[in-house]
């Protein structure tokens, strides 16, 4: 055989071992993944979930991460508050992300959000870093549009939202925070303009609206506090406005804002600490408001933003 037909023969055996390889190893039809990233010298966890479309359409998607609550963890998330059903029909990649494990006995999950929570705070875990740090590698490994990363969170979570939108905004679109308010107890200094819809109970015990001492014994300020200031950073109008009250709900807007952003909170009369609008309660939790449903108006606020 001629020396030249050898070497054809042997470029294309091993061209097709080399795609075969690449093949066994690319994830298409992989929806699910739970990588581990180092920051300082902890190891930290979250869950990835792509929609149905992603691998057929092969264009940048929305990101939404979404925050547990003090005590729960990404997978508690995941399956508590319906999110993973709206998230594909609205074509999100969504990412639950853990908050740091104590070392008691309940392990419990926390997050630094600034005043709360519990052993993220009190061992000054950089959760900030970690979440930042975990955009950036979203962003690389995925087909995600760096302008359009969304944050929510129950609790402990929705104030680590109001945080990194402090700390981090140059890398966050918009976020809508339930049952929590804000606690950063360094000076915020955003820049960027942050669209805000916030969810709450009058019923809240936990996190009260008006602020004073809540779970845990802290002594957390007014929920308007902090939309005030992200109303007064995002240049809206001096003053808010009851834009629509029903019987068992209100919803309060700061608007004229830059950029078409817009403050808002809805205030329900029912539901206590909770997720207003889903089905599953929580063992030992609220019953959720059911006034309106929190999903839908988050996606729907999202999508004002892509």
């Amino acid at each position: 055989m001629p020396f030249k037909l050898i070497v054809i023969i042997l470029l294309l055996a091993s061209f097709s071992n080399s795609c075969q390889r690449r093949k066994d190893i690319e994830p298409d039809n992989i929806f699910r993944f739970e990588p581990t990233i180092k920051v300082g010298n902890l190891n930290r966890t979250y869950t990835v979930v792509l929609p149905s479309n992603y691998y057929s359409e092969k264009t940048d998607l929305p990101l939404v991460i979404a925050m547990h609550g003090g005590g729960g963890s990404a997978k508690q998330m995941e399956e508590s508050y319906e999110l993973p059903e709206k998230a594909e029909a609205e074509k999100y990649i969504i990412v639950y992300p853990d908050g740091i494990q104590s070392d008691g006995l309940l392990k419990a999950r926390t997050w630094n959000a600034g005043l709360c929570c519990e052993y993220a705070v009190e061992n000054d875990i950089d959760d900030v870093g970690f979440l930042s740090k975990m955009i950036d590698k979203l962003i690389a490994d995925f087909n995600i549009n760096p302008k359009q990363v969304f944050l929510t969170g129950m609790s402990n979570g929705g104030m680590m939202a109001y945080r990194l939108a402090c700390e981090i905004p140059q890398k966050i679109t918009a976020i809508a925070p339930v049952a929590c308010t804000m606690v950063t107890t360094k000076p915020c200094t955003s820049q960027n303009t942050i669209p805000v819809l916030h969810f709450h109970s009058e019923l809240d015990e936990h996190v009260p609206y008006e602020g004073g001492i809540g779970i845990r014994g802290i002594n957390y300020p007014a929920v308007e506090k902090g939309l005030k200031f992200w109303a007064e950073n995002n240049t809206c109008s001096n003053t808010s406005k009851i834009t629509k009250q029903e019987t068992n709900y209100k919803l309060t807007q700061w608007i004229d804002c830059k950029n078409n952003a817009t403050v808002s909170v809805y205030l329900t009369k029912d539901g206590g600490h909770s997720w207003p609008g889903i089905t599953k309660v929580r063992i030992g939790g609220d019953d959720p408001s059911t006034a309106l449903n929190a999903n839908e108006l988050i996606f729907d606020f999202f999508n004002k933003y892509r």
